[in-house]
């Protein structure tokens, strides 16, 4: 079990390095946004990983404020979207 967890670690931090090549040459705001949401998930899905791994039942709690600032930040990208704000 401890191998695939570890596997799945590394899939998801490749993950994030896609995002990252998409922040540096995506050429539309949405689609940095969408990287940026890409790093929240992902992010979270890291912290449950590690919960399981290292057996810390506290990163349970941080993956869910992750995951809550994901949301928040979303919604703040999509109203200042639509005020026209760059």
């Amino acid at each position: 079990m401890t191998t695939f967890l570890s596997l799945t670690l590394i899939a998801l931090l490749l993950s994030i390095l896609a995002g990252l090549v998409r922040i540096f040459r995506g050429p539309e705001p949405a689609e940095r946004m969408l990287a940026a949401q890409l790093f929240g998930t992902a992010a979270v899905a890291v912290l449950l990983v590690l919960s399981q791994l290292m057996a810390m039942p506290a990163l349970l709690d941080v993956a869910m404020v992750f995951a809550l600032l994901a949301a928040i930040t979303l919604v703040a990208f999509v109203v200042l979207a639509s005020r026209g704000v760059r």
